[in-house]
């Protein structure tokens, strides 16, 4: 199944392309950016996770998109939608997340492809409800979820599960929306 492209103002949200690894690699690898994430990745790693990112692309036709800047960067990292691997009180459920180069933070990319992506699941997957989550400390991130539209519930703060118990980035928050009905 082939994956849409959607654009913003200012990005292209498009499937992957094999010269988005060496790039996806190096942020990957950047302690800046995984600092909220978990361990940085090895080019293996990081491939492996490019591969069932651009499957789930594939099989669903939707997913996380590489995205670009067009004319400016070929690629700044993804975002986009996915169903979370691991079991919770609020799974199943549909995630918009990113991850960003560095280089690339703070000039609003992550909003502008986050509204893109929730629009696109509530409207073409007609999604009832979209999550988002990520580590009590990561504010950045809960600063762009609210950006979105998503509000946080404190009742459903977790303990990501595929995270040791004694892991610092253990406790997560979650935020959601629900699809507003006519």
């Amino acid at each position: 199944m082939t994956a849409p492209t959607l654009a913003s103002e200012r990005l292209l949200m498009r499937p992957w392309r094999a010269g988005d690894r060496v790039p996806f690699a190096a942020l990957n690898a950047d302690p800046r950016v995984m600092a909220t994430i978990g361990n940085v990745l090895t080019r293996e790693e990081s491939d492996a996770f490019a591969d069932r990112i651009a499957g789930h692309v594939d099989t669903q036709g939707w997913g996380l998109w590489a995205l670009e800047i067009p004319g400016k960067a070929e690629f700044i990292g993804y975002a986009g939608l996915s169903r979370p691997r691991f079991e919770a009180a609020f799974t199943p459920c549909v995630e918009v997340g990113w991850r960003l180069a560095f280089n690339h933070w703070g000039h609003g990319y992550a909003t502008e492809a986050g509204r893109v992506a929730m629009g696109f699941g509530f409207t073409v997957l007609d999604l009832p409800e979209i999550v988002s989550f990520t580590t009590v400390t990561n504010q950045r991130s809960r600063n762009v979820m609210e950006r979105i539209g998503l509000t946080y519930d404190p009742s459903a703060d977790f303990d990501h599960p595929m995270l040791g118990p004694d892991h610092p980035l253990l406790r997560h928050v979650l935020y959601r929306k629900r699809k507003l009905t006519q």
